[in-house]
């Protein structure tokens, strides 16, 4: 009689039973050994893997949309990661309290009314308005170590004008393109003021100094500040508003420099620099808004 070939079905109800327990089974050690590789994933994760102290990556989701450095209503998410901003000089024009100006100490720390978001005007012994292109500058303050917002720290910021002098030493009758604000809760500030010109031997940038409190900025100086730092104009916007004219010699000295070859911005990593420098958007009819994170 010859051999023929069974059909599982055909085998009866033991054998069904025996074969479900079998692939049970099977599974059963299938689901262990994916956990086991699961948790050793998570682990690989969570912990071992190299990584720079200087940059912290993180992830915010904020209910309401941002004006002025203020939330008013909508839902806006961003994520990133927060780089220790490079020390930079204060540079000889900083009215901090730190250098003298036309022979006498400067230090617009302490004046009243240096807490000001529209600094275009001069506030101490004139009124005068900085003439050029209006730029709104919203900056955020973050601890570098978690990138969590900074509230209640205070901001100093000074540039040149449309020509490249600073008020108090170019102009010591003028006390214009200055002043200082406190971060509100979610680390923000935001300053009216113009887009910088540029002057020969440097890029084109906004000086800026960032105190732990409001008190510790406007009773003390420059040299008690947590960070003395710039921010970088990007040089695409600058070309398109000096070209507009109002300038002065804004082109010619911003043709003669770049951010490398600049003596402050070019010894900074590729990290740094792309942190120093302000995202922009405007035109020169309508103005522009800039926004930068600063990690401290």
């Amino acid at each position: 009689m010859s051999e023929h070939h069974i059909e599982d079905h055909d085998r009866g109800l033991l054998f069904d039973l025996e074969t479900l327990n079998t692939k049970i089974l099977e599974r059963r050690r299938a689901l262990s050994l994916l956990g086991g590789a699961g948790l050793a994933a998570l682990l690989t994760g969570c912990g071992g893997g190299g990584g720079s102290d200087s940059t912290t990556t993180s992830s915010t989701t904020t209910t309401g949309s941002t004006t002025g450095g203020t939330t008013t209503g909508g839902t806006t998410t961003t994520g990133g990661s927060c780089v220790d901003y490079a020390s930079e000089t204060n540079g000889p024009y900083p009215a901090d309290g730190t250098n003298t100006s036309s022979g006498a100490t400067s230090n617009v720390l302490t004046s009243s009314g240096v807490i000001r978001s529209d600094i275009r005007s001069s506030f101490i012994s004139s009124t005068t308005q900085a003439t050029g292109v209006p730029m709104t500058l919203t900056i955020t303050l973050q601890n570098s170590t978690g990138c969590t917002p900074l509230s209640g720290y205070a901001i100093y910021i000074w540039h040149c004008d449309a020509a490249g002098k600073y008020s108090l030493y170019d102009l010591p009758t003028e006390s214009y393109l200055r002043g200082m604000q406190i971060s509100d809760s979610n680390g923000q500030v935001t300053f009216q003021t113009i887009v910088p010109g540029c002057y020969q031997g440097r890029y084109p940038h906004i000086h800026f100094e960032v105190f732990t409190s409001q008190a510790a900025a406007t009773s003390g100086t420059g040299r008690t500040a947590a960070l003395i730092s710039q921010f970088a104009v990007p040089g695409s916007v600058c070309a398109t508003v000096y070209a507009a004219g109002g300038y002065g010699n804004s082109t010619a000295a911003l043709n003669a420099v770049t951010l490398s070859s600049d003596n402050v911005f070019g010894d900074n990593t590729a990290a740094q620099i792309a942190a120093q420098t302000l995202t922009m958007s405007g035109s020169v009819s309508a103005g522009y808004t800039a926004s930068v994170t600063v990690g401290v």
